[in-house]
């Protein structure tokens, strides 16, 4: 049990003692009451906002309130100090054993300090990536990517039971798109010289495709009638890029547990079903829609179409959920897949890039519609990134078509440079991706700012075996107060899991680990002032084996919270 854990039950015991004498009613909602750091750390170690929050249905004032609450929590050993602030805020200061404690805490726990149980075992899915299969990864693919890698694996360290799934958007007009150019391709297989039309998919990633397909089916297809062929090169041209897609992701670590096929979705009946599902409630009803805004084009006219009653859940017009020629809508379908999504998960979230903000709305309605309001859906919509080298712009890959491919980036900078710079900002936040500054060493980076954190923790206990100090124990009361303020610090990780799992924000994580590393770094150059406050002093093996104690704690925070975002904690820096 950690100490933020352990000082929640500390505080429920305090007001069961209150309610138990009288002094406070039984069975008020404790749900909002918290133990968190004061804003101020002046103020103290822990501060609770219990009496705000239960005074008025307790009928009684705030700061009479926290005045009998912190006479309880004066009694507890671990408690240094209790003051009552302002209206009714109460502020406590732990004694140094307690943080000491702590510390011993995080290194009995290891791999699993911060990990939590709020989760309660309840299924998320998390969709993420998406990418239309017409091609391979490329950089405006990779931020959402990590994104949802990273808070899928956060969720689950935070007690959730997880589905990472990628929908195929293989039912579109831009997948016979890509069976017209892997056609071309195939030709060119073949000997033909081709010119590739506006329109089509440039990029040589499908010639693989076209001599594939021109080794198994020879000139089967040439100058045959599109619809001879066109069902199944788009088959064989969408399995290829997936296969590709696959091992795009495989180099930043993604593996998915699921992936759904629209067009298996359609072939199964599934948006029927949801539309017969929607109309037994009176959710569709054959309508017309609206006249454009603004002068009307010449050439249109009312179609009856059936409509979804989005603006009943907050949207602001009923969407169509067929066109006029009897197709599915993208939010036809997309209504019927989160449906089906929905009836093996208590919740789900979608990553999307921000160019789908507009339609957040319609499909956060649907989900309100289908699941009754009882499922939690979030939309993390994800800033594309800017790739710049030395500040230019970069330029684009001929082998693509125009983009920089994710598998190129990765080649040149590595995968934990990827994973962590596309946590270093929030997730709906502008990002510049220079290669120059994601491999720089210096504390700007925070890529290089953690990695030499854990770095120097790492050559410190190096160091200490070569010096021949052995610490299979440590007293830890040689620890002074410069130095348990690092474990504060570090005590606060389990509570930022939990905080960046309910917001679905995985970012700060690695803002987090930069404070920590920071604050690490701080303390480590004192000692370059003050030889005495080094960690390793080899004629004082007792404070060196504390402190080295200290760096292990502090090592292994920063290792959770980096596998929490994907990237592995390096030992040395090259």
């Amino acid at each position: 049990m950690t100490l933020y854990v352990r000082f929640a039950a500390h505080l429920d015991a305090a007001l069961d003692a209150l309610v138990a004498a009288g002094d406070l009613p039984a069975g008020l909602e404790r749900r909002a009451v918290t133990v968190e750091p004061p804003r101020d750390v002046t103020h103290g170690d822990l501060a609770t906002n219990a009496a705000m929050v239960l005074a008025k249905p307790a009928g009684t004032n705030p700061r009479a309130l926290a005045e009998k609450i912190a006479a309880e929590l004066e009694k507890l050993d671990e408690v240094s100090a209790v003051s009552v602030a302002g209206p009714g805020f109460i502020n406590l200061t732990l004694t140094d054993d307690t943080w000491r404690g702590e510390l011993t805490e995080i290194l009995a726990a290891e791999g699993d300090y911060g990990r939590s149980t709020i989760g309660a075992g309840a299924t998320v899915n998390v969709e993420y990536v998406s990418a239309n299969p017409t091609g391979p990864m490329h950089m405006g693919h990779c931020r959402g990517a990590v994104v949802g890698d990273a808070l899928a694996s956060l969720l689950e360290f935070a007690g959730h039971k997880v589905v990472r799934e990628y929908y195929v958007n293989d039912a579109g007009g831009q997948v016979d798109v890509l069976a017209r150019s892997a056609h071309l391709r195939y030709r060119e297989a073949l000997g033909e010289t081709i010119e590739i039309p506006e329109g089509l998919y440039p990029g040589e990633y499908l010639k693989p495709v076209g001599e594939k397909l021109a080794a198994e089916y020879g000139d089967k297809f040439v100058g045959k009638p599109e619809s001879e062929w066109l069902d199944l090169f788009r088959k064989e041209a969408v399995a290829s890029m997936l296969v590709m897609i696959k091992a795009d992701l495989a180099l930043l670590g993604i593996h998915h547990d699921l992936f759904s096929s629209e067009a298996e979705l359609q072939a199964a009946g599934k948006p029927e079903a949801a539309e017969a599902w929607l109309r037994e409630r009176d959710l569709v009803y054959d309508g017309v829609l609206e006249a454009p805004k603004g002068e009307t084009p010449e050439d249109w006219e009312p179609v009856e179409l059936p409509l979804f009653r989005a603006t009943q859940f907050g949207d602001d017009q009923d969407r169509p959920i067929k066109k006029s020629n009897g197709q599915w809508t993208y939010f036809g379908a997309d209504l019927a897949y989160h449906f089906q999504k929905a009836q093996s998960a208590d919740q789900l979230i979608d990553i999307w890039g921000a160019d789908h903000a507009g339609t957040v709305k319609r499909i956060v309605a649907a989900v309100q519609a289908l699941t009754g309001g009882k499922t939690r859906f979030d939309v993390k919509l994800v800033q594309m990134v800017r790739l710049l080298r030395a500040g230019e712009p970069v330029k684009m890959s001929k082998r693509s078509g125009n983009f920089v491919t994710l598998a190129d980036v990765v080649s040149e900078v590595g995968k934990d440079v990827v994973r962590f710079t596309m946590l270093t900002r929030k997730a709906d936040a502008q990002m510049d991706f220079d290669f120059a500054k994601v491999i720089e060493a210096s504390k700007d980076n925070p890529v290089f700012y953690v990695n030499y954190a854990h770095a120097r923790i790492a050559s410190l206990h190096r160091k200490a075996a070569e010096a021949g100090i052995e610490c299979p124990s440590a007293d830890l009361s040689l620890l002074d107060t410069e130095e348990l303020a690092l474990v504060k610090l570090a005590a606060q990780f389990p509570r930022v899991v939990e905080g960046a799992a309910l917001a679905r924000e995985p970012h700060r994580i690695a803002f987090y680990l930069y404070d920590l590393s920071a604050a690490l770094h701080a303390l480590w150059n004192v000692g370059n002032d003050r030889p005495e406050r080094r960690f390793l002093l080899a004629d004082q093996p007792g404070l060196t084996c504390a402190r080295l104690f200290l760096a292990r704690g502090v090592g292994q925070i920063i290792r959770n919270g980096l596998g929490l975002m994907g990237v592995e904690a390096v030992q040395e820096m090259h």
